[in-house]
């Protein structure tokens, strides 16, 4: 399938109606992976993104998660995010943010390896995006959760998940994937010792209580430096470790 005809089904894909459930997330990003071959770096991001969301939702807390309803709107609007900036890049690319344009820029280059696009995209989904998810989901429920609220014992919960699920998954896609040569695994450990997923989930829940103080030309700033910063991360990620 050449890449017009790939991005044409992209389009129809993530221009549909919203997901509303984490079950409606995971359809669409398994009918984004059976579509893209394994030379489209986007593949990789996606499939480490939707075995972390299925992690995630089989592994709640031991007395089950203490805001249920707000950590689920939270991973859809979340994934939404991710679904607009392939849209976004699919029709003008000139919209699309420099956090998101590290990796669909390098989609199809050669020598990056499976696990660099994969974090290149956690790198852009989480620095850029969780905290304007953050802020979205509160606004929709009306809350402001603090340090010590349930919500934040639930996001923390999540962070621990993904720090055990992160090393096993990017393993997989170095190693694992049927017809395709084994990675670097390496790579892994110096990868993660630069890009700490609990870090950068914590910084996007601090960011996002900094956004909540500001407005206009200070937002826009604040929102602008940190897309760059980001941007530039996500190209080293994606540069020879």
């Amino acid at each position: 399938m050449d890449g017009s005809a790939t991005d044409s089904q992209l389009i129809e894909i993530t221009s549909g109606p919203p997901p509303t459930t984490i079950a409606n997330v995971l359809t669409l990003m398994q009918r984004i992976d059976d579509l893209l071959p394994n030379g489209d770096g986007l593949k990789w991001f996606n499939l480490l993104y939707m075995k972390v969301t299925q992690q995630v939702g089989c592994s709640p807390p031991p007395g089950g998660w203490e805001d249920s309803a707000w950590l689920t709107r939270l991973d859809v609007v979340f994934a939404q995010f991710y679904l607009t900036a392939i849209l976004n890049w699919l029709n003008n690319p000139a919209n699309v943010t420099s956090s998101w344009r590290a990796l669909f820029e390098a989609r199809f280059r050669p020598g990056i390896e499976r696990i660099q696009f994969a974090l290149a995209g956690m790198n852009a989904h989480i620095n850029h995006d969780l905290a304007l998810a953050l802020l979205q989901t509160d606004t929709e429920l009306n809350l402001i959760p603090g340090k010590t609220s349930p919500e934040h014992d639930d996001f923390e919960h999540v962070n621990g998940i993904l720090e055990a699920v992160l090393p096993q998954a990017l393993e997989f896609l170095a190693t694992g994937i049927l017809g395709d040569l084994a990675q670097d695994t390496g790579k892994i450990g110096r990868l993660l010792a630069i890009w700490n997923v609990r870090a950068a989930r914590d910084l996007a829940w601090d960011f996002a209580d900094h956004l909540r103080s500001l407005t206009g030309i200070a937002r826009n700033s604040a929102l602008i430096a940190q897309d760059q910063v980001t941007g530039a991360f996500g190209r080293s990620l994606l540069a020879a470790v």
